[in-house]
């Protein structure tokens, strides 16, 4: 006998994989951030109590899709004459009328990019254009993206309703700019994709990898070179996340414990995404002054074509990291680098440098956990397991804290 559907598995399944793609195309359909959001929780709401009555739709992400925007309809009806146009109602009306039957073969439209592209407005605060593609796309919390930005919740939460009000008000349109409307977005676009991805690649939440997350990252810097083919930072970065993107199965333990990069089997890392983003990278190097995403990808290169960690080039990583903070000076770019110089400098003295950095990265994980290696290394096993100890408390991630844990009960033995 058949096992009925999990239903709110199956939800929390759609939410997790077609989430952002239906917010996408409400969004698109509404011109209104919170509503769209309001009435797309409402269709997973109604869903998991009509799915478990009545069982599963044949195309639920379709389902979905038109309940949200039946909800959106009933809400507008009963708002004030005065707050509702007319026409965005008779809009929402005919889309409903015109909506084909939702079978099986029934495709809904992908209007990801677009919606991208809207967030990505130059009238838009850059931070801001990019934090509100993660949390509508990605699903992120309000908290989680304010983490990747290094500020607080409260922050982060003004800015994106001061970015949604933005597009609403200013009528930002949701449509792929002309070809002279690209130089004055693409930056931010990248910028989104950069980051999709890196939520995917070390997730603050959840399993230590969100596969999803890296996979629509890649595949939406793909659209973008796609797009753009002549743009070399948009293939730097395809070429960065192809060549991240080959390491998976190394970075997890099969107990799920987070893998570093000197004790990844390297005979699991996938030799076909290592060869197409060597290929794409070496193609846009050759166009001339390389930008941050290649100069990002060009490490990563370096790192996929060394036999082992000791045979790894750190001369020259630290020289590209010389190049990246010429561009952008940050801490985290010093920290980096002087990581790099830990293997090929004297321990000693690349430690004093490294204590520098850290009011700046008092609360920055990564700064703690390097601290803690290189105290490891010059033999100060107290002061590194305290190190360790800070850098426990700075993360969300089980797996990684779980190897957090794990460094700091070997230095106690």
């Amino acid at each position: 006998m058949t096992e009925p559907p999990d239903i709110a598995h199956h939800i929390a399944t759609i939410v997790r994989e077609q989430g952002g793609r239906l917010f996408a195309i409400l969004v698109a359909q509404l011109r209104n951030f919170p509503l769209a959001e309001d009435c797309l929780q409402d269709a997973y709401a109604s869903a998991l109590e009509h799915w478990d009555r009545r069982g599963l739709p044949a195309n639920p992400s379709a389902w979905l899709l038109r309940v949200a925007r039946r909800k959106a309809i009933d809400r507008l009806r009963r708002a004030k004459t005065a707050q509702v146009k007319e026409a965005e109602l008779s809009h929402l009306l005919q889309l409903d009328a015109d909506e084909p039957v939702q079978d099986e073969d029934y495709a809904i439209p992908d209007e990801r990019l677009k919606l991208i592209f809207a967030c990505c407005h130059p009238a838009i605060e850059r931070q801001a254009s990019v934090a509100l593609t993660l949390r509508s796309l990605c699903g992120l919390t309000t908290e989680e993206i304010g983490r990747a930005f290094l500020t607080t919740r409260e922050t982060m939460a003004q800015r994106l309703v001061r970015a949604q009000q933005k597009i609403t008000k200013a009528q930002i349109p949701f449509d792929i700019p002309t070809v002279d409307q690209w130089p004055e977005r693409v930056d931010a676009v990248l910028s989104v994709v950069y980051l999709i991805f890196n939520e995917g690649y070390a997730a603050t939440t959840l399993d230590y990898i969100r596969i999803d997350l890296c996979n629509e990252a890649t595949r939406l810097a793909r659209l973008v070179w796609q797009l753009a083919p002549g743009e070399p930072e948009a293939g730097g970065l395809l070429a960065l996340l192809l060549l991240l993107r080959s390491r998976f199965e190394s970075r997890r333990s099969p107990t799920g414990l987070f893998v570093p990069l000197e004790k990844q089997d390297r005979l699991m890392w996938d030799r076909h995404f290592i060869a197409e983003g060597t290929s794409l990278l070496e193609q846009v190097l050759r166009r001339g002054t390389a930008g941050p995403y290649q100069l990002q990808a060009a490490i990563a290169a370096i790192h996929c074509e060394a036999g082992s960690f000791a045979s790894t080039d750190w001369r020259e990583i630290s020289l590209i990291y010389d190049r990246l903070y010429k561009l952008n000076p940050n801490p985290v770019l010093t920290l980096n680098r002087l990581a790099a110089l830990s293997y090929i400098e004297d321990l000693s003295d690349t430690f004093k440098a490294l204590l520098v950095l850290e009011p700046e990265l008092l609360h920055y994980q990564p700064f703690h956990a390097t601290k803690a290696d290189m105290l490891a290394r010059l033999g100060e096993r107290e002061a590194a397991i305290h190190a360790y100890e800070k850098a426990m408390t700075l993360t969300t991630q089980a797996a990684e804290k779980s190897f957090l844990r794990m460094k700091c009960d070997a230095l106690r033995r």
